[in-house]
């Protein structure tokens, strides 16, 4: 490989929240934060803009806004307009602003379970009522989750205007399929709703058989309902840099969308700026080395979980988090703390998700850290068994 996916990188130098919150005997596996240096072309661009001493406020360059639609162009077939781009310092802050700006004072904001934490804080924070539909389990070992429209079309009431969407899915790593987006497509002009859809892993595809379909493209209608959140911060491992944007091809949803961040966001971070030009420029050949990393990262989690008879596990096709059903592994009720206090290994605990007794574990860190970590887990899950 041209990159190196392999050296542990020590990250004690500078404050980490993955490797300080649980302390130094703690292997994390939690926070989607990858354990890998960024593109060498990110690198060398940011250390290019610093070498310039002024970071005052900038203006998004017509370069940036290419940057994306020829990333779009390319790898989805999508053709976002200029002027449908709005810059932003983070997904989750436009969550909860899309939720003020889109939606009326005690609207119903709906989303599917599991699903990323902040999620499930959108209507509480915002003055929403939260509705919430569960995910279909998968029906077989090794089958996949499912959308269950029917629960989906139950949560929603007259009150119901917005749709939190996540695609692919945080966490449960499906890719949802064509005919799955026509159908929820369908649902979301029955009931007049509009979506914001949190596309931030579209780029981390791991299944070669799977592809991504951003949500809007599917027809003008839908998207002119539709908030589509993007970032190149999961892909380039960037996060902390707080850099990402919202495309709205509807000119009034933008307007709305747009008034609404005036005084509750500040402006674009200048060196996420140059970061993002430059990982989707130049950050396409260390991402197809990524991407066949966390391939064979996840080969291995899945011989050590094969071992594990009480655990189940459904391989994911995006993302880098894998989402693991430990409800019956005899774990107790919070499988995530047994294993932080027993095995000194950090997972995210699935009750944040919205369901308790799974767990969620970042795969995307190198060869030997991943490895530590699963004989840690051996210990444990294996001795379960036998006991």
């Amino acid at each position: 490989m041209e990159h190196d996916f392999i050296t542990p990188i020590d990250r004690s130098q500078y404050p980490s929240q993955k490797w300080e919150r649980y302390g130094a005997d703690v292997l994390p596996l939690w926070i989607a934060d990858m354990d890998f240096s960024a593109p060498p072309a990110v690198t060398r661009a940011l250390a290019e803009r610093v070498a310039h001493p002024i970071y005052g406020y900038a203006k998004p360059s017509q370069g940036l806004d290419d940057s994306l639609r020829d990333w779009s162009r390319e790898h989805y077939g999508w053709e976002i307009p200029s002027e449908a781009i709005v810059w932003l310092p983070g997904v989750v802050p436009a969550l909860h602003l899309a939720s003020l700006a889109l939606t009326s004072e005690g609207a119903g904001v709906v989303t599917t379970t599991p699903i990323y934490p902040p999620f499930l804080q959108v209507a509480q924070k915002t003055g929403r009522i939260a509705q919430m539909a569960p995910l279909a389990e998968p029906a077989e070992p090794g089958g996949l989750w499912q959308l269950d429209l029917e629960a989906l079309e139950a949560a929603i009431t007259p009150e119901t205007e917005l749709l939190l969407w996540c695609h692919p899915h945080n966490p449960t790593g499906r890719v949802w399929r064509e005919e799955e987006l026509e159908a929820l497509a369908a649902l979301v002009e029955r009931h007049d709703l509009l979506v914001v859809s949190d596309e931030l892993h579209a780029d981390l595809v791991v299944d070669p058989a799977s592809r991504h379909i951003p949500l809007a493209s599917l027809n003008p209608r839908l998207a002119a309902r539709c908030v589509t959140l993007w970032a190149p911060s999961k892909t380039f491992n960037t996060a902390g840099l707080t850099f990402a944007c919202a495309v709205i091809t509807d000119p009034d949803l933008r307007q709305r969308f747009v008034a609404a961040t005036r005084g509750l966001m500040p402006d674009t971070n200048v060196l996420g700026m140059v970061a993002t030009e430059a990982a989707w420029r130049e950050g396409e050949p260390w991402r197809q080395e990524l991407l066949e990393v966390l391939r064979g990262n996840l080969d291995l989690l899945e011989a050590h979980v094969a071992g594990w008879e009480r655990v189940r596990m459904t391989r994911p096709q995006a993302t880098y988090l894998a989402w693991l059903d430990m409800r019956e592994a005899g774990l107790g009720d919070s499988p995530q703390q047994t294993l932080l206090e027993e095995c000194g290994v950090a997972l995210s605990d699935g009750a944040d998700f919205g369901w308790p007794g799974f767990v969620r574990l970042n795969y995307a860190t190198t060869r030997q850290q991943l490895e530590q970590a699963l004989q840690r887990l051996d210990e444990r899950l294996k001795g379960a068994l036998q006991g």
